[in-house]
């Protein structure tokens, strides 16, 4: 009994050894299967030219290949770089135009406002300067003596006739102070201005630029001395006024009216 029950165990185990070993061949063959199945797939792609990894390349298609590759990628690169060439160039163009503008524009901003700056300073120190001229003027003005029309008009002739004849001797206007006294009374100028300006504007009518014309006086010239001495007082009376003010120098002698205050001025005193 002992030993049927052995020979039966080892049956048993004999059995399960042999289906293992079986179960070890199937899968093995099923392996080996799969692996030239993949091997003859390969062989059969190869065959028709497909997979290229494995098919032989020859040096001259290699060469080939690569001068395309080569070409088309220098081609690629080509007109890659002369697009983005060509676009950034525009955009800096258009930048450095528009930073060109404004460069520009703050230039002529600057220049404007320093010329603004310039304009008023300088008319800020004409101003003052034209202030203290006139202070000055009317200092010089405080110092001229004044003339007496009250003692009549034989007296005031017959007065500045000699104080006009004194200053003018030796001169193309010798000898007419009554002339000049005569005029002043009868348009009330002072007597001294206009034979002072004759000094100032022709040296007492030695250099004339129209006949007769001591004065710088309009633009033409007279017949006499007797006639533009007349004329020229009668002008003053009409468009200065009763005398020399610092105004009525501006006014006759624009381009360097504070000389011809001054010396127009001064001449009067000596008469």
């Amino acid at each position: 009994m002992t030993d049927r029950r052995y020979k039966q165990r080892k049956s048993s185990i004999v059995a399960k050894i042999a289906a293992v070993g079986c179960a070890s061949i199937v899968l093995a063959g099923c392996i080996g299967f799969g692996i030239a199945s993949a091997g003859g797939s390969a062989q059969e792609v190869d065959a028709f030219g497909i997979d290229a990894l494995s098919a032989p390349v020859s040096e001259a298609d290699t060469a080939t290949f690569a001068e395309n590759a080569t070409d088309s990628s220098a081609r690629e690169a080509t007109v890659l770089a002369s697009t983005a060439k060509r676009d950034i160039s525009k955009g800096i163009e258009a930048i450095e135009a528009e930073e060109e503008a404004a460069r520009i524009a703050a230039e002529e901003a600057a220049r404007a406002e320093e010329a603004v700056r310039v304009a008023a300073a300088e008319a800020a120190k004409a101003e003052q300067q034209a202030r203290a001229a006139q202070d000055s003027a009317a200092s010089a003005l405080a110092s001229l003596p004044d003339v007496d029309f009250s003692v009549g008009k034989e007296a005031f002739i017959s007065t500045w006739t000699d104080r006009i004849d004194a200053y003018l001797a030796g001169s193309p206007l010798a000898g007419q102070g009554a002339t000049f006294a005569t005029a002043a009374w009868d348009y009330g100028v002072d007597p001294r201005w206009s034979p002072a300006i004759s000094n100032t504007e022709s040296s007492k009518g030695a250099v004339c630029f129209k006949p007769y014309n001591a004065w710088g006086w309009g633009q033409s010239g007279w017949g006499s001395w007797e006639e533009a001495i007349n004329a020229h007082v009668a002008g003053l009376a009409s468009v200065y006024g009763y005398s020399i003010t610092y105004g009525a120098a501006m006014k006759y002698c624009p381009p360097n009216y504070d000389h011809w205050f001054n010396a127009t001025l001064g001449q009067m005193m000596m008469i």
